[in-house]
């Protein structure tokens, strides 16, 4: 895992869109197209924000595949995930291939079946990711399944992960948040060819030392990333705070 602290949260973010976009372009190169994933929440704003601009990129080879998102919440409901990532990346990028969305709405049966049936032909170069105050990565929240057979599974979400929702202002309370989520599974996950990781402010620190220096547990779900060759880790100063290893 390479790890970078940078001395703000937009750096990180600019130095994350900068690492990827690099993937990101190798693999069209290499290959004519490349498939991404990408994930929502506060954390994720400044790498979106540098990422959409990047020049380096041609958007219209690249599949994007929305990480995770709530049952039962319409996409425009101001805290709807797909609707995030529409108006912070979607319509900032126009040439944009394909955006395969999770229909919160949806049946979730059916919906799991769709998802499942597009990535299943989709090796993914560079998923964009984050890590969540409990540890989570995606809606994977703690103990994870980190032996899930599908792609994407449906989850039920722990009280500090609905918590940390309300605390980031996306609910008005804890009642108002769903209870179950549609999301990509940690065995899918690493299957990405690249991961970059984008983690700031300091209630997130603890999470990150799970990360890096705990042991590999589903009790700390982001701790799986440990297993794969190729993470990078961007974080800024309070978020890297409790870590000894700081690049």
């Amino acid at each position: 895992m390479k790890i970078s602290v940078e001395g703000t949260v937009e750096k990180a973010g600019q130095v994350a869109a900068r690492a990827g976009s690099a993937l990101i372009a190798e693999a069209i190169e290499r290959r004519g197209f490349a498939n991404i994933i990408l994930a929502t929440g506060a954390s994720q704003f400044e790498m979106l924000k540098a990422l959409a601009q990047e020049p380096s990129i041609d958007w219209s080879r690249v599949t994007v595949f929305h990480l995770d998102e709530y049952i039962g919440l319409s996409e425009d409901h101001t805290a709807s995930f797909v609707g995030y990532l529409k108006a912070r990346f979607v319509e900032r990028v126009p040439a944009l291939k394909t955006f395969h969305a999770i229909d919160g709405l949806a049946d979730p049966s059916s919906e799991l079946a769709r998802l499942n049936a597009l990535i299943a032909d989709a090796p993914i170069d560079v998923a964009f990711i984050g890590i969540g105050e409990n540890g989570h990565l995606a809606f994977n929240d703690p103990p994870a399944d980190f032996d899930a057979k599908q792609a994407y599974i449906e989850v039920a979400l722990d009280e500090a992960c609905r918590r940390q929702q309300v605390g980031e202002g996306w609910f008005a309370s804890m009642d108002d948040v769903p209870r179950r989520a549609i999301s990509m599974s940690i065995p899918q996950i690493l299957k990405s060819g690249a991961i970059i990781c984008t983690v700031p402010d300091s209630r997130k620190a603890e999470a990150v030392r799970g990360a890096v220096e705990g042991p590999v547990s589903n009790l700390c779900p982001a701790s799986a990333l440990q297993r794969h060759p190729q993470v990078f880790l961007f974080l800024d100063e309070p978020a890297a705070s409790l870590i000894r290893t700081k690049g």
